[in-house]
C-alpha cells in the first residue's frame, strides 16, 4: 500500500501489512483500540497511531476509487424506469463522542446523540460517487448539500441534463428531485413511486457499507480527524469491494435506527417546474 512505512525501529516496528491486518480489524470489530492492540502485541496509543495513519493512507485514494460519472443512467432507468439519473443522494449520521464541551453540542442532532452528518451520493452498482464528511450532527441536509462542490457542479450543468434524486430533506431544484409529498394524479403517483425505487439505492448502499465496516455503524470514540479518516477510508473500501464483486456481509451489529425524513419547506414554482415537466410528460 503506498504511503505506508515503518516508523519505529524498536522491536523492528510493526511491518505494513500488520499495520493493514490491525486497521482492517478495527474496522470490522468497530470497538474499543485496545481490542485490536493485542491482535499484533501493541500499546493502545501504538494502534491509535496505525488506525489513523492506514486510514489516511487509504482516504488519500479518495479521488481514485470515488469518482461522480455519467454511466449509471441506463442502470437506474432498469429499477423503475425513471430516466436520466446521475445518482440519488442522502445523508447519514456517524455516531461519534463529543468532540469537546466547547463545541460539543454543535455535534447533538435531532435525535439527541453525537455525530457527524455524512453526505453521500452512490451510483445504480451501489458505489460511492462523493462521500462529504465533515459536517456535525446538527446540520441540516440541505445546508451541507447548499455548501459543498457537489452543488457548485451542478449550478455550473457539469453533469448536463442529468438528475439527482433526493428525499424530502433536500429542496427541488432543476437538477434535484425530491418526492411529492401529496401526490394526487396519476402521473405523480407513478412518478413518486418510480422515484422512491430509484433513490432507494441510497439507503442500500448505506446499508451495505455499515454491516461490512461496523466501525462506522457504532459509536467512534476517536478524534475527528481519525473519524473523518475512516469514514472516506471505508468509502473507498466499499467501492473496492463493490468492484471486486465481493460478497454482501450479513449484519452482525445492531444498526441505528434509519434517519427520520424532514419535511420540505420553502418550495416556489421555480424550483419545481423540472420535476413537474418530467411529470406532465413522462409520468402522465
Amino acid at each position: 500500500m503506498p504511503f505506508v512505512r515503518v516508523t519505529s525501529a524498536r522491536n523492528h516496528g510493526v511491518s505494513p501489512l500488520h499495520q493493514l491486518l490491525l486497521t482492517l480489524r478495527f474496522y470490522a470489530l468497530g470497538t474499543m483500540l485496545i481490542s485490536v492492540a493485542d491482535f499484533v502485541g501493541v500499546s493502545i496509543s501504538t494502534a491509535g497511531r496505525i488506525v489513523r495513519d492506514i486510514s489516511s493512507a487509504i482516504a488519500n485514494m479518495y479521488d481514485e476509487y470515488i469518482i461522480v460519472h455519467q454511466q449509471s443512467a441506463e442502470k437506474f432507468y432498469r429499477i423503475a424506469g425513471f430516466p436520466r439519473v446521475l445518482a440519488a443522494i442522502d445523508c447519514t449520521h456517524i455516531r461519534i463522542q463529543s468532540p469537546c464541551h466547547v463545541v460539543g453540542e454543535e455535534f447533538r442532532n435531532r435525535k439527541g446523540y453525537f455525530s457527524l452528518n455524512v453526505q453521500a451520493i452512490c451510483d445504480a452498482d451501489l458505489k460511492f460517487m462523493n462521500v462529504v464528511a465533515r459536517w456535525p450532527g446538527s446540520a441540516h441536509d440541505a445546508t451541507i448539500f447548499n455548501n459543498s462542490i457537489l452543488r457548485a457542479q451542478c449550478d455550473a450543468g457539469q453533469f448536463g441534463n442529468r438528475w439527482l434524486l433526493g428525499d424530502s430533506a433536500y429542496p427541488n431544484r432543476p437538477y434535484l428531485l425530491t418526492s411529492i409529498l401529496t401526490p394526487n394524479t396519476g402521473g405523480e403517483h407513478r412518478y413518486n413511486e418510480a422515484h422512491i425505487k430509484t433513490r432507494n439505492t441510497i439507503e442500500r448502499t448505506f446499508g451495505i457499507w455499515k454491516r461490512r465496516f461496523p466501525v462506522v455503524a457504532l459509536t467512534m470514540r476517536l478524534s475527528l480527524p481519525k473519524v473523518q479518516a475512516i469514514i472516506i477510508a471505508t468509502a473507498v473500501l466499499h467501492n473496492i469491494c463493490r468492484s471486486n464483486n465481493l460478497e454482501e456481509v450479513p449484519a452482525e451489529v445492531e444498526l441505528p435506527p434509519a434517519d427520520i425524513i424532514e419535511e420540505l419547506q420553502n418550495m416556489n414554482v421555480q424550483d419545481v417546474s423540472e420535476r413537474a415537466s418530467l411529470i406532465n410528460n413522462y409520468f402522465s
